[in-house]
């Protein structure tokens, strides 16, 4: 079932996500397919509990779209992470752009960690302490941002900010069109 996204402006998405108890959660299965789902369907790579309306710490990623040649780890790339915590971050802080199905139109570019290590339970509930590096380390640091009330604007330059506040008050005031199924504010 298709999600709809919720837009800049909502409350929920400046909050921070909760950890969530599995055991008390008996359709997660359902929502990390609902998730996938609607990432596709808006052409998104990563999606996160907050930006369905949940205040619950899940997101999940998936880089295969993406895979070629240059980088056949992608292909294989599709997880769900759920009760997520970066532990530690470092190697080289890069500049790259990025895009938010929860901020249409907008790109823009944001420094970030080139390394990451995460822990977090798959959607089987099995327990994983990992590293991450590259784009890999960008999308899941992206994401993981959603659920501590992060959004990429929050990370860009004020020039860069003062240049899109027109943009980001118009979708607070309801006024954006999507090729998917949008939350609006209003």
């Amino acid at each position: 079932m298709i999600l709809p996204i919720y837009i800049y402006g909502h409350p929920i998405l400046r909050k921070v996500a909760q950890d969530i108890d599995p055991a008390n959660y008996p359709n997660l299965k359902g929502l990390i397919e609902n998730m996938f789902e609607t990432m596709h369907g808006a052409d998104g790579i990563g999606l996160a509990g907050p930006q369905v309306g949940l205040e619950d710490r899940i997101f999940v990623v998936d880089l295969s779209p993406l895979a070629d040649e240059e980088h056949p780890e992608f292909k294989d790339f599709k997880k769900a992470f759920i009760n997520a915590h970066i532990i530690e971050r470092g190697g080289d802080v890069d500049a790259a752009e990025e895009g938010c199905l929860s901020i249409p139109g907008i790109h823009e570019k944001v420094a970030r960690e080139s390394e990451i290590r995460i822990q977090y339970l798959d959607e089987e509930l099995q327990p994983h302490d990992e590293t991450y590096s590259g784009f890999m380390a960008r999308v899941i640091q992206h994401e993981y941002d959603h659920v501590e009330g992060i959004l990429f604007i929050d990370k860009i330059s004020p020039l860069r900010k003062r240049m899109v506040k027109g943009k980001l008050a118009n979708m607070e005031r309801g006024k954006v069109a999507c090729e998917y199924k949008i939350k609006k504010v209003r």
